[in-house]
């Protein structure tokens, strides 16, 4: 039997698996990491513990499967988009990564976008600056670092730092590179236009291929660590929610996918280009060698419900451990007791700003409407509805460019309870699905690698072989309509408030 390797260099941990060539997945290992918040609205990595995470849970997947590393056919990598990992000469890390949902670089957004002019850069790139973004990050590097900056050679992305720590060759692809705000998204290829622009060299960015191909090979001292065999290739991979996407069978027009993890997603394939001329959206190359995906994202999603858990669930987190449950089983039960609108009270889920449909770095979360009849469970359930009417605001804009949806699927933690998948069917007024596979972008890449490997002819056979629908969560209509009356007051909540999270963001700076 032949194996590929999947990788995913997450957020809050590596997850790796190992999957045979009919798509079963043999073992799987997650290792977890900090995440640095040295100052408010700063979030930062060290690189040294994905290479950590990634070298324990290889050696772990082999020995839990007792497969030979000589039956591992290619491997694929997936990550969190955006971070910037700045290398010198000898390809050693400067300082601790910068983050996807990093807010710290507002006065670059500003500075990239009267440079180049907010329309070309549209053009260019089929974005708008925002701080999660590379480029900000890697301006923000040279204008507040310049000692440091005189020693960058080179710019990776989270994944593509494993690459070469694999590998000893820098490489990207498309997906990825996408989320850079330095790619021409049309041609898929660096923008030298983009580059030039924010005088940025051109060679300090890596070699840039499709996600199927395989540009790169594990090295000696990459084997030596991580039991692999020397010149087992490694494809291109994917940006996290490409190659979850890949994962999911988001992979032909008509089907669309809502992540809920510690960000949001609503993701939907394209046959063409899609180009937002507002930018409200983000348009990417998907890991599908010639096709496009625009996204919507919001930052908080899973992020805002792991807050409350950590901040306010003791008693809860002890109840689980008691009964031996997931302590977000008892937080949805409690939820699940107050009614659809929590009795007048909304949530905003902008705890680390917002991109979509807001792309703002100075917008804070909040409770509003809170009187003395609200308890834990209106709190908890308002949580679930602002984290889902987020993602229904970037489900319409992906309606308002009229990319087809004919099915949702759902993944992330808010797929695995039943009561979060309804009010996600009755608040996308859409029925939702879940699949047959959880495994995410790290199946995703999987497959990408079985591709590469011979095990399938194209992306979409690997997709159509592996991934099927399980379950369907229909809409209740009266639900629908009651969710309907709360979503529009939550709408009307971030321009009331908007000027009032500015300064409140400036008094905590």
């Amino acid at each position: 039997m032949a194996y590929v390797i999947g990788i995913d260099i997450g957020t809050s941990g590596t997850k790796t698996l190992l999957v045979d060539e009919t798509g079963k997945v043999a073992a799987s290992a997650t290792q977890s990491y900090a995440l640095s918040q040295p100052k408010v609205d700063w979030s930062e990595q060290d690189p040294a513990d994905w290479w950590a995470a990634t070298v324990a849970t290889v050696r772990t997947v082999l020995a839990r499967s007792g497969v030979s590393a000589q039956q591992v056919k290619a491997l694929g990598l997936s990550g969190q988009m955006h971070g910037a990992v700045a290398l010198d000469e000898a390809g050693n890390v400067l300082r601790p990564a910068i983050l996807w949902n990093d807010q710290r670089t507002a006065a670059e957004c500003e500075e990239i976008e009267s440079t180049l002019g907010r329309d070309r850069l549209i053009a260019c790139t089929h974005n708008v600056a925002l701080a999660g973004f590379t480029a900000p990050k890697i301006l923000w590097i040279r204008k507040h670092e310049p000692r440091l900056w005189e020693k960058v050679r080179k710019i990776l992305l989270p994944k593509d730092y494993i690459r070469y720590r694999l590998s000893g060759d820098f490489a990207t692809e498309v997906s990825d590179a996408s989320g850079t705000l330095l790619f021409d998204v049309k041609n898929r290829c660096w923008s030298a236009e983009v580059l030039s622009g924010l005088q940025i060299d051109p060679d300090l960015m890596p070699i840039c291929s499709e996600s199927v191909v395989a540009t790169t090979a594990i090295h000696a001292s990459a084997a030596e660590e991580t039991g692999l065999v020397v010149g087992t290739p490694i494809v291109g991979g994917g940006g996290d929610q490409a190659a979850g996407a890949v994962g999911s069978g988001v992979v032909r027009n008509g089907i669309l996918s809502a992540t809920l993890g510690t960000s949001g997603v609503v993701f939907a394939h394209a046959d063409e280009p899609v180009c937002d001329p507002l930018a409200r959206v983000h348009s990417f190359c998907h890991a599908v060698p010639g096709k496009w995906h625009i996204m919507g994202v919001m930052l908080s999603a899973g992020g805002s419900f792991q807050w409350y858990r950590d901040t306010f669930a003791e008693t809860e987190k002890a109840e689980a451990e008691r009964r031996d449950v997931d302590v977000y089983d008892i937080l949805c039960e409690t939820a699940k007791s107050a009614r659809i609108g929590s009795e007048g009270l909304i949530f905003l889920p902008y705890l680390t700003g917002e991109r979509c449909p807001h792309p703002d770095s100075g917008a804070r979360g909040a409770w509003v409407g809170l009187t003395r009849a609200h308890g834990k469970p209106e709190m908890i359930r308002s949580l679930l509805e602002g984290v889902t009417f987020g993602m229904r605001d970037c489900l319409q804009l992906v309606r308002d460019l009229n990319v087809p949806v004919a099915q949702i699927r759902i993944s992330g933690g808010g797929a695995r309870s039943p009561f979060w998948r309804q009010m996600q069917a009755d608040i996308y007024e859409t029925s939702v699905s879940r699949i047959n596979v959880e495994e995410g972008p790290a199946f995703g890449v999987a497959l990408l690698a079985a591709v590469a490997a011979g095990f399938y002819d194209s992306v979409e056979e690997a997709c159509e072989a592996t991934i099927q629908v399980e379950e369907i969560t229909d809409v209740k209509p009266l639900a629908a309509e009651l969710y309907n009356s709360a979503y529009k007051q939550y709408r009307a909540l971030y321009p009331a408030l908007k000027d009032s999270f500015h300064r409140l963001a400036e008094l905590s700076g």
